[in-house]
């Protein structure tokens, strides 16, 4: 715990920053799909010409406004995966309208969205198949639509630049949850975070960037000044 006290004092300065991407890249893949009008969500670049941000707090607000809705939350989905792509997944397109064309897609969002919002997320992620999309994306939507009280242990992103830093700090999530099995393997993690959090003074989302933003560099310059993420 002492090693990761000096890491959250060491970036407590660092924040998360808004994913730059290009509306005309994705255009095409969510047009069939009548989805091309979330490419308005985020502000619009001053450069490069044509670009925009968008930001977890521009989920957040989507999140709210679309509530139980169908289409709702494959809006949701949609600007999930462009805020995950970051700014070199060129390929998120592609997996996106993978998930679009999937005729699971509106069960499954309807069935992980009410999962994760009870706190099961065990069986949310038991739940969750849709063509293109893997565990680094559908986690991701699950820490989306999770709008339960912040002392709820809600749900978080696992993705591999979390574990490059989780397994740096020697934690590994098949050790602590006694199973090879996916789904225990990622509700360990989620109630590990929640424990080691305030412990160290920071949220279990913070916690859950930090480890992002590092990707186990733990001990190199302040990325801060040079991300996008």
């Amino acid at each position: 715990m002492e090693q990761l006290q000096k890491l959250v004092d060491r970036y407590r300065d660092c924040r998360q920053r808004p994913v730059r991407f290009r509306p005309s890249t994705w255009r095409p893949r969510l047009e069939p799909y009548g989805a091309a009008h979330v490419l308005d969500v985020g502000v619009e670049c001053v450069s490069p010409s044509g670009a925009r941000l968008i930001s977890r707090g521009d989920l957040v607000d989507l999140r709210d406004r679309v509530g139980d809705d169908p289409d709702g939350l494959r809006d949701l989905f949609v600007a999930v995966m462009i805020w995950g792509s970051g700014t070199t997944n060129g390929r998120s397109p592609r997996y996106t309208e993978a998930a679009l064309s999937d005729p699971r897609m509106p069960t499954v969002l309807r069935t992980t969205h009410q999962a994760v919002r009870s706190g099961d997320l065990l069986g949310a992620y038991s739940q969750f198949v849709l063509n293109g999309v893997g565990r680094s994306f559908f986690t991701k939507w699950f820490a989306a639509v999770d709008d339960r009280d912040a002392d709820c242990e809600r749900a978080l992103i696992l993705d591999a630049r979390v574990f490059h830093s989780l397994n740096v700090l020697n934690w590994f999530s098949w050790e602590a949850a006694g199973t090879r099995r996916w789904p225990i393997r990622y509700a360990t993690y989620v109630s590990t975070m929640h424990e080691w959090a305030p412990s160290v003074g920071v949220t279990a989302d913070r916690l859950e960037w930090l480890f992002f933003h590092l990707n186990g560099h733990m001990d190199g310059p302040c990325p801060c000044a040079s991300r996008d993420d």
